[in-house]
C-alpha cells in the first residue's frame, strides 16, 4: 500500500480549505487589494491555467479576502431573497458562488505545501481562521439552511434528475453535521472551535515543516555514509552545500517514521541517529514541538463531536463516509491485525536469524529493520534493490509507464508544453488528450524533494472540472523523490515508480470527473472512497505489458533480464507484515484520539500512543507506527482526521475490483471503459457502496487484499 497524501479539495461553495499556520492576529487589518491582482478574474491561459509568473506573494491574503467577501455577499443574496425557494435559485447560485475564493485557494493550498516560504507561511496564519469563519458563516447560516431544508422536504415533487437530486441530498446532509441545526449559543462555541482549530492545524503543519529540516542529519564523515550510492551520496553533499554546511553531507527526513536510507546504510550508528532524528523531530521541547498542538486539537474534536450531539469526533466525521460509523471501522481493521502481526514477527525472526548468523550480538531494532530485510530479500529472492534501480529511470517511468498505461487503458496521449508559466523550475505540464482526440484537461508534475515542500505525496486540482461552469480539470502530482545530482540520472525505487502510478490514480480520477455540478465532481468524494482509483492504479506498475515498457536499463535501454523480473514477482509479498502492521499501527492511533470522549482531559502525547498500540495489539517493538502522532499531518491538518483507515479500507477496493479484471482479460480497452464509466467518472453521484457493487457485482471482499499481500494462500 503506497501512502499518499490528498489536500482536501475545496467543495467550491462551501469550503475553501487552506493548509495554513499560527494563531492569529485579531488586530491585523486586511490586505490591501491591487487592482492589478492576477486572481481578480479568471485566468485567461489554456484551461485556466494559473499565471504563476504573475502571482506574487503578496498577492494571496488580499485575494483570500476579497474571495471571502464575494462569496459571502453572493450567499446572503440567496439567503435573503423574498422568492419562495426553487433549485435554481438556491442550490444552483449556490454551487456558482465564492469562484475567486476557489480560485485563489487551489493555488495557495499549491504553492503553500509545495513550495513555500516564511512569508506564505505567515499569511497561512492569517487567514486559516477567516477561511474557517467563512466556512461557518454559509453552513450555520439558517436562513439559507431553511431554504435547503424546505427543498429537501418536498424533494419527491421536485422532479429532479439523479445528479441534481444527488446534490440537493448532499447539501442537506453537509449543513446537518456543520450544525446548522444548533442554537445559536452553540453555533457561537461551534464557531470558535472550528476558528481556534484551524489555527492550530495550522500551526501544526509549520512546526512538522520545521521540525523536518531542522532534523536532518548532518553528518561530518563520508565514511559515516557507507552503502550509499555516488549519486545519494552526491545529493546529500548539494543537501549540505544548500544549507550552508560545507564539506558535509546532510540526509533530509521525508514524513514517515522510516527513512529511505536506512535500507542501505552499513553503520548501525548512522542508522540509529538517522532514526532518532526522524523518530522525535517534533518532540525535542522547541518551537517545533507539536505535542501541546495537538493535545489542544483532540480536545477540540471532541468537544465540536459533544455539541453536535455526537459521542465521538470518529462517530460525526463518519456520517458521510462509505464506511459510515467507528464501528465498521474498527470491526475492518480486527480483520487485518491477526494476519499482519502474525506475519511481522515472522519477518522479524528471519531478520534476527540474519544477524545472528552474522554475529552482530544485538537484539533487532526498528533502524536495523529495512537494512537487514534487504539482506533476507538478497538472501531468499536473490534481489537486490540497487540491481532494480537503473530499469526505473523517472521520465521513463512516466512517459512509458504511468502515461502508456493510461493510453492502452483509456485511450489516453500527452504532450508536454513548455508555454505555461510554473512555480518552481522543476514543475513540468502536459496537455492531456482524450481518446477522441479533445482536451481533456492539463496534469502539472513536481517530483523532486525541497526543504520548502511538504512531505509525502499528494493530488489536487489547480481547477476543477464543472459543466455548469464551464470548467475542464486541471491537475498537478507532488511527490518527494531525491533530486540527483546535475549530469545525473534520476534513478528511483521500485516503490517510487508505484508512488508515480498511484498519485496519476488521483490525476485519471480527477480528469474523467463529468459532473454538472462542482460539488459533487471527482476527486470529491469520501475519504474512504477518494483513495480507490489511486491505488487500484498501482497494480498496472506491474501489469507485463506496462512493466517491459517502461522498466529499461537507463544507459543501453536494454529491457530488464527476465530473471530479475522473476525475482521481483516472487519477492512482491516480501515484508508485508511490516508494511502492513505499520500502516494498521497509525490507523490505531488515529481512531483512538478521535474516539476520545468530550470529558477525557488533557493527554500525555507519548503514554497515549503507547496505550493505543497496546491496545490495538500493534506494540511490536521492531515495528513502529508509519507516523507517529506528533508529526501525524493526515489527521491534524490534511483532512484525515478519524479517516485514516481509508488507506486500508480502499486497497480492499482496489484489490477486489482488479480482481474483476484478472478475471475479465484484464489490461483491455474495454475494461478501462468500463472502470472509467462506472467508477471514476462518477464522481460523488451515486452511493459508494452501490457503486463500487454495480462495478464488482458484490459488495467489497477483502480476501482479494489479504491474498495480494501474502497474508493468505490463495
Amino acid at each position: 500500500m503506497k501512502i499518499n497524501q490528498i489536500y482536501p479539495v475545496a467543495v467550491a461553495v462551501l469550503v475553501a480549505v487552506a493548509v495554513s499556520s499560527c494563531k492569529p492576529n485579531n488586530n491585523r487589518s486586511e490586505a490591501t487589494l491591487s487592482t492589478n491582482n492576477p486572481f481578480l478574474k479568471q485566468s485567461t491561459l489554456a484551461l485556466q491555467a494559473p499565471a504563476f509568473d504573475k502571482i506574487k506573494d503578496g498577492d494571496y491574503q488580499p485575494a483570500i479576502e476579497e474571495g471571502i467577501k464575494q462569496q459571502q455577499e453572493e450567499i446572503n443574496k440567496i439567503a435573503n431573497n423574498s422568492a419562495e425557494p426553487t433549485f435554481e435559485n438556491t442550490l444552483v447560485k449556490m454551487e456558482k458562488s465564492g469562484q475567486m475564493l476557489t480560485r485563489v485557494n487551489n493555488v495557495f493550498n499549491l504553492v503553500t505545501a509545495a513550495n513555500t516560504n516564511p512569508t506564505l507561511q505567515k499569511v497561512q496564519e492569517e487567514v486559516a481562521p477567516k477561511l474557517a469563519a467563512n466556512r461557518d458563516a454559509i453552513l450555520l447560516n439558517a436562513k439559507l439552511y431553511q431554504r435547503v431544508k424546505a427543498l429537501f422536504n418536498k424533494r419527491a415533487q421536485l422532479d429532479l434528475d439523479p445528479e441534481s437530486l444527488r446534490l440537493l441530498e448532499f447539501y442537506e446532509q453537509k449543513f446537518e453535521l456543520a450544525g446548522a441545526n444548533l442554537s445559536d449559543k452553540a453555533k457561537d462555541s461551534l464557531k470558535r472551535y472550528n476558528r481556534e482549530e484551524a489555527s492550530l492545524s495550522a500551526k501544526f503543519t509549520s512546526q512538522v515543516l520545521a521540525a523536518n529540516k531542522a532534523g536532518a542529519l548532518v553528518v561530518d564523515k563520508k565514511e559515516d555514509l557507507a552503502g550509499l550510492t555516488d549519486a545519494e551520496l552526491n545529493a546529500a553533499a548539494d543537501n549540505a552545500k544548500s544549507a550552508k554546511k560545507e564539506g558535509k553531507w546532510m540526509l533530509s527526513l521525508q514524513n514517515t517514521t522510516q527513512q529511505p536510507a536506512l535500507r542501505e546504510l552499513t553503520n548501525r550508528d548512522t542508522r540509529k541517529k538517522l532514526f532518532d532524528a526522524s523518530y522525535i523531530r517534533a518532540e525535542r521541547g522547541d518551537a517545533n514541538d507539536t505535542r501541546a498542538t495537538i493535545t489542544r486539537i483532540a480536545q477540540l474534536h471532541a468537544l465540536e463531536a459533544k455539541l453536535l450531539g455526537y459521542n465521538s469526533f470518529a462517530e460525526w466525521k463518519l456520517k458521510d463516509q462509505m464506511a459510515q460509523n467507528p464501528q465498521a471501522v474498527q470491526s475492518f481493521l480486527d480483520k487485518l491485525v491477526p494476519a499482519a502481526t502474525a506475519k511481522a514477527r515472522s519477518e522479524a525472526a528471519d531478520i534476527q536469524s540474519v544477524i545472528d548468523a552474522q554475529k552482530g550480538g544485538f537484539k533487532l531494532q526498528p533502524y536495523d529493520w529495512n537494512f537487514y530485510a534487504e539482506q533476507v530479500r538478497k538472501a531468499k529472492y536473490n534481489l537486490d534493490e540497487n540491481e532494480v534501480k537503473p530499469f526505473f529511470e523517472l521520465n521513463k517511468v512516466l512517459m512509458d509507464g504511468v502515461f502508456y498505461a493510461a493510453n492502452q487503458l483509456y485511450g489516453l496521449t500527452f504532450k508536454e508544453r513548455k508555454d505555461l508559466p510554473v512555480y518552481q523550475e522543476d514543475v513540468r505540464v502536459f496537455d492531456v488528450f482524450d481518446k477522441d482526440g479533445s482536451q481533456l484537461g492539463l496534469f502539472y508534475c513536481d517530483y523532486y524533494k525541497r526543504d520548502n515542500k511538504n512531505g509525502g505525496a499528494w493530488m489536487d486540482n489547480l481547477v476543477g472540472e464543472s459543466k455548469l461552469l464551464g470548467a475542464k480539470p486541471v491537475i498537478y502530482n507532488v511527490c518527494n523523490f531525491t533530486k540527483p545530482a546535475p549530469g545525473q540520472p534520476a534513478l528511483i525505487s521500485a516503490d517510487d515508480a508505484k508512488t508515480m502510478f498511484h498519485e496519476f490514480g488521483h490525476g485519471l480520477h480527477g480528469l474523467f470527473a463529468a459532473q454538472k455540478y462542482p460539488s459533487l465532481a471527482s476527486p470529491n468524494t469520501s475519504r474512504d472512497f477518494v483513495e480507490f482509483p489511486s491505488q487500484f492504479n498501482e497494480h498496472w506498475a506491474y501489469d507485463p505489458k506496462i512493466f517491459a515498457h517502461y522498466a529499461v536499463h537507463y544507459k543501453t535501454g536494454a529491457p530488464m533480464p527476465q530473471a530479475l523480473v522473476e525475482k521481483i514477482k516472487k519477492a512482491a509479498t516480501f515484508n508485508q507484515g511490516y508494511a502492513l502492521t505499520e500502516a494498521l499501527a497509525a490507523d490505531a492511533i488515529d481512531l483512538k484520539w478521535n474516539t476520545l470522549p468530550a470529558n477525557a482531559g488533557k493527554q500525555d502525547v507519548d503514554k497515549f500512543e503507547t496505550a493505543a498500540l497496546h491496545s490495538a495489539g500493534l506494540d511490536l517493538p521492531q515495528v513502529p507506527p508509519r507516523y507517529r502522532s506528533s508529526y501525524f499531518l493526515h489527521i491534524w491538518a490534511n483532512g484525515y482526521a478519524a479517516g485514516y483507515y481509508a488507506y486500508a479500507w480502499t486497497e480492499m477496493l482496489d484489490d477486489d475490483a482488479f480482481s474483476w479484471f484478472q478475471q475479465n482479460g484484464s489490461l483491455t480497452r474495454a475494461n478501462g471503459q468500463r472502470f472509467r464509466d462506472m467508477i471514476l467518472s462518477k464522481g460523488n453521484t451515486e452511493e459508494y457502496g452501490n457503486m463500487f457493487k454495480n462495478f464488482r457485482g458484490h459488495a467489497p471482499d477483502i480476501h482479494p487484499m489479504l491474498e495480494s499481500r501474502g497474508l493468505v494462500v490463495k
